[in-house]
């Protein structure tokens, strides 16, 4: 039975896959945020240096990007349903293999294993939910589920803390099983048994090859050419052989009969505009979440629980707005609501600006509320809009896209802000043997300053590419 005919036959199901796949959601955004708090603790407990550790971040993140497209392809040849449930199940033995090791590199091969199930959450739970709902509740549905993305983020840094405090760093692994095994149960009563074939489509292998290692080995360089050095023989060979790998995988693509991506897809304006609205929107909002934290630690003195308080307000305002800015897209549409909560997410990153080396608590907070509360204007509305521009028979590759941009936009805003911060205030502190205090802060403030008006312009960029669907955004849509 089809997901279609399963809630036909049953309308209040929907509700309950919307909470399944929140679930879900939940659980691999948790993950991605608690694992960072754990870090210094695992070095110690392990035994493993710095360049070591970093792989149990990069690796998963990594592997998700590399695979979300892939994924998504495999669902609408195979079956969301059945990729679902087997995300959930690598997704939760990855996790309990985590948490029983004893040797750092098994423990990144875990991880790897579960990026795995979590591409493959991620590249269908867009597309459960599109299904699931009709037009009219759309908007509301991926609101809700967009809720679940700033809870997880919201949660994962303060119950890691918690975890290591009073368990072990191994707790941080094991909270996932508990809720990958009543998830995966849910999702096995609830979700059809999509199990018939695209018997006429063939899987693209060699595609599939080269699509993953060029993302690897190009986000790969991305991710660590500040630490490396851009110039360095290592980080030019890795983005040489990630852009030659990629170039290839479009020139396969247009080759073949059952592409993993179709780039007519791209012809597709509510899609095109969606998708880079998204790319610019997390790149622009990750200058700030880089470097908001160093701020408040290295020039305002903040205790680690001060920082923690005052970083919650951003997923705490988006949790609050993605599902108001849900339910209005349904009502009114997406432009208004994309178009303006962007610009609302530029006018708190340049309010930061004036932000000064002796900025008392109060002062900072409107910030990262104004940037929460554009946020969840903006993602809502736009999934939907991008969701629903597509096919049916492409939902799982459009889920996986959509992931995509928003993980690589969030890579590109980190290394932007991170390379930018850098050379300016070594400019700044150039010639200066033993800068004081007060010329290290306002090297730091002048160099943040910097950055968070870079941010703010991408925003605006965003929205200027947002507000071009006018005229394309309509109540007859493929899905």
């Amino acid at each position: 039975m089809s997901l279609t005919e399963n809630i036909k036959k049953s309308p209040h199901i929907r509700w309950f896959i919307l909470a399944n796949v929140a679930l879900g959601t939940f659980m691999s955004t948790l993950d991605a945020s608690i694992v960072q708090v754990a870090l210094p603790t695992m070095a110690i407990k392990l035994h493993a240096g710095l360049a070591v550790l970093q792989w149990v971040v990069t690796a998963y993140l990594l592997t998700i990007s590399s695979l979300l497209p892939i994924f998504g392809k495999l669902a609408d040849m195979w079956g969301r349903g059945r990729l679902y449930l087997s995300g959930f199940v690598l997704f939760t033995l990855g996790s309990a293999l985590c948490g029983l090791t004893n040797n750092i590199w098994f423990l990144v091969g875990m991880r790897v294993l579960q990026a795995v199930g979590a591409s493959m959450l991620m590249a269908n739970s867009q597309a459960l939910i599109v299904a699931a709902f009709p037009l009219e509740e759309r908007g509301r549905a991926l609101g809700l589920s967009g809720t679940m993305v700033a809870l997880g983020s919201l949660t994962g840094p303060a119950l890691g803390g918690i975890l290591v405090g009073l368990i072990s760093w191994r707790a941080i692994f094991y909270v996932n099983v508990p809720i990958g095994i009543v998830a995966f149960l849910g999702a096995l009563v609830i979700l059809p048994n999509d199990n018939a074939k695209q018997e006429s489509v063939r899987f693209d292998s060699t595609g599939s090859l080269l699509f993953a290692l060029g993302m690897i080995s190009l986000l790969y360089a991305l991710n660590n050419g500040q630490d490396a050095g851009w110039d360095s023989a290592g980080i030019l060979g890795a983005f040489a052989l990630g852009l030659l790998l990629l170039a290839a995988f479009v020139w396969a693509e247009r080759r073949t009969s059952d592409p993993i991506i179709d780039f007519d897809i791209y012809r597709n304006i509510p899609f095109l505009i969606g998708n880079l609205s998204a790319f610019l929107s997390f790149a622009g909002q990750f200058t700030y979440t880089m470097l908001m934290p160093f701020y408040l630690q290295t020039v305002l003195n903040y205790s680690a629980t001060q920082v923690g308080l005052l970083m919650t307000a951003f997923p705490l305002a988006m949790a609050i707005a993605a599902p108001l800015s849900g339910y209005a897209s349904d009502k009114h549409g997406p432009v208004a609501l994309t178009t303006g909560g962007l610009a609302t997410m530029a006018l708190g990153i340049f309010y930061l600006v004036l932000l000064t080396p002796h900025s008392p608590f109060w002062q900072i907070v409107p910030g990262p509320l104004l940037m929460g509360i554009g946020a969840g204007m903006f993602n809502s509305p736009n999934n939907s809009s991008v969701m629903s521009s597509v096919p049916k028979s492409k939902l799982g590759i459009a889920g996986g896209l959509n992931a995509l941009v928003r993980n690589v936009g969030m890579i590109v805003g980190t290394t932007l802000s991170v390379t930018l911060f850098e050379i300016r205030q070594a400019a700044l502190l150039a010639g200066v043997q033993h800068p004081t205090s007060t010329q290290s802060a306002q090297a730091f403030m002048t160099s943040f300053r910097t950055v968070l008006v870079v941010g703010g312009v991408v925003l605006l960029a965003a929205a200027a590419v947002s507000i071009n669907r006018r005229g394309y955004v309509s109540t007859s849509r493929p899905v």
